[in-house]
């Protein structure tokens, strides 16, 4: 945005809010509602009246590229079909303020800075704002709306019901402050014997208060038609430090409701076809989330189109799902990719499902699910060949085991969605993601927790080797999917390893834990190996060599729990979590460790 796009010139008060009031001036949809307590509210008047800085605003002339939905400032009366000179991008707060408390006829409606909704009139104490002995702000006062104040007990306190007890008071309505000729003349004229001294307290207020208000100029910077999307949405953001900050999901269904598209409500249904709970681990997938996938395919189309008409590649627009990529999405290619991302969507959930990742609570990578709906949604029926899935899967672990999505992902996201594809349809070779993944052994021994990756990652695969469990005999991943209280527990116990003094860093790595359900993990308690196999043979009601059977599909080898040779354990399992990320990575790990 060159500097040729604004301009800043000051603009009387007064003028400001007269153009609100007849929607000249009005807000763009994506504005919060207006939220200022009432203690705020006075002290701006008390900065205006002292004739104090209250800040710049910022417009938009409206009719430009740029359209947004629009609404009038709250309280201005007017009609749904008044079109506005100009949207305020930043003042939004101070302007309705003011308008609300100093132009129209009608009570304030804010709250107190505990939250509580109020509703009232302001008025000035005209003696306390000229006698300068204390802060302006202190002579301004909310009174209710009924303009009488009263105490705990409901005893009226104060009573400004009739412009009478106003005059009587001396208590200025702010309403009239910037038309106060009519309130003044009655004002002085209403007590003959106090006639020459309410003039004086007059001229004084007057001076000190009502004629600065009438005189006072804020600064506008007005931002031309010609200003694109991106900067005006990101100039917003730059400038409304006071207020919670907009995602895209919101500039867009500001954006698209100018062309009558409820984003909003699109959304909602698109949400809808994935709410069963065969579905759950889509459950987290956000507005945002959407968008970004949307707009990936937004871009991969231009892009290919742009090629296909004989641009070269380095030239064509590029494929991304960026901030500025999504403020640029238009409503017809919503329209066209929003369903393909739903579907691409739950052909993600069924993915996964076969990978044996069922909740979000053991989804390595949120961040995965956008482009693998963008990948799924633009091969279609391509995506189920068993080729097909066989690429998907080894570029999925190999995201997943290299930790590639940690950091920044949106460059990756446009990076692997094309490559990703062209390798499946036979139109390119391996993606970078798939042939520069590489997984060291020693990065199991710094796997403990779940809030790796990769330690979900193993959580998944060792679900696939198809363990059972020790006391039930079930397959793990039908006790997972149904939620059975599964976990991943200690194979050689904690209080064990502890008592033998090993380690916390050898006996706390995933190398020495394994999905079992809580009934199982009681029963195993903080005993040796060799004695809660006795017991799980026992209460399970099975030979040794089903139990036996049953611990090595874990990738366990069950002499070495008999013989409670921990070391012996973890250099064998070690080497089977090894074989079963060659196997889903389609390369050999990189086999470092010391022993």
């Amino acid at each position: 945005m060159g500097v040729e796009a604004f301009g800043i010139e000051k603009e009387f008060l007064k003028d400001l809010l007269k153009q609100v009031d007849r929607g000249e001036t009005q807000l763009p949809d994506f504005q919060r509602g207006w939220v200022w307590p009432d203690r705020n509210i006075a002290a701006l008047i008390a900065s205006i009246s002292l004739g104090y800085p209250a800040g710049t605003v910022m417009m938009l002339q409206h009719g430009g590229e740029v359209r947004f939905k629009t609404r009038a400032v709250e309280g201005a009366p007017v009609d749904g079909g008044v079109v506005p000179d100009r949207l305020i991008l930043d003042g939004q707060q101070r302007l309705t303020s003011l308008y609300q408390s100093a132009f129209r006829d009608a009570p304030v409606e804010t709250r107190d800075v505990r939250g509580k909704a109020l509703k009232g009139w302001f008025y000035i104490d005209m003696e306390q704002a000229v006698l300068g002995t204390g802060d302006l702000e202190d002579a301004i006062h909310l009174i209710p709306e009924d303009r009488v104040r009263s105490d705990f007990r409901g005893t009226p306190v104060l009573d400004l019901s009739t412009p009478e007890k106003e005059y009587a008071a001396r208590m200025f309505p702010c309403t009239a402050l910037l038309d106060s000729m009519a309130w003044m003349l009655a004002f002085v004229q209403h007590s003959p014997n106090l006639q020459a001294e309410n003039i004086q307290l007059w001229q004084r207020f007057h001076e000190a208060v009502v004629q600065r208000f009438d005189k006072y100029q804020l600064p506008v910077i007005e931002l031309g038609r010609s200003t694109p999307r991106q900067a005006v949405c990101q100039v917003f953001e730059k400038v409304n430090t006071g207020g919670v900050t907009l995602t895209v999901f919101e500039l867009l269904t500001a954006t698209f409701a100018a062309d009558d598209f409820d984003l909003r409500e699109n959304w909602d249904g698109q949400r809808a076809s994935w709410a069963d709970g065969k579905y759950r681990i889509l459950r987290e997938v956000a507005n945002t989330d959407f968008l970004q996938a949307v707009t990936l395919l937004a871009t991969h189309e231009r892009h290919v189109a742009a090629v296909q008409s004989g641009r070269d590649v380095a030239q064509a627009p590029r494929v991304g799902c960026r901030r500025s990529d999504m403020l640029n999405l238009t409503v017809a290619e919503y329209r066209k990719w929003a369903p393909q991302v739903a579907d691409g969507l739950r052909a993600t959930a069924r993915f996964l499902h076969s990978q044996r990742i069922y909740d979000t609570k053991f989804l390595p990578y949120g961040s995965q699910l956008i482009p693998l709906a963008a990948v799924f949604a633009l091969l279609d029926k391509q995506a189920e060949t068993a080729g097909a899935r066989d690429k998907i899967s080894r570029w999925y672990w190999s995201g997943v085991l290299d930790e590639a999505y940690s950091g920044t992902t949106e460059t990756r996201f446009a990076r692997d969605v094309p490559e990703l594809v062209a390798w499946i349809t036979g139109n390119g070779s391996e993606p970078r993601t798939v042939r520069e993944a590489q997984f060291f052994s020693s990065r199991l021994w710094t796997l403990r927790t779940r809030g790796s990756a990769a330690y979900k990652g193993l959580y998944a695969l060792l679900l696939q080797a198809g363990p059972v469990d020790w006391g039930t005999g079930s397959a793990m991943a039908d006790e997972n999917y149904f939620d059975n209280a599964v976990d991943i527990h200690h194979i050689f116990p904690r209080a064990w390893c502890e008592k033998e003094e090993l380690p916390p860093e050898d006996y706390n790595s995933i190398v020495n834990k394994t999905p079992l359900t809580a009934r199982t993990n009681r029963l195993i308690g903080g005993r040796a190996p060799s004695a809660y196999l006795r017991s799980l043979a026992k209460s399970a009601r099975t030979t040794e060599e089903g139990l036996e059977e049953s611990v090595s599909s874990h990738v366990i080898n069950p002499r070495t729990l008999r013989e409670d040779d921990f070391y012996g354990m973890l250099r064998a399992r070690e080497e089977g979590i090894l074989d079963l990320v060659d196997k889903a990575m389609g390369k050999p790990a990189q086999r470092d460790t010391e022993w």
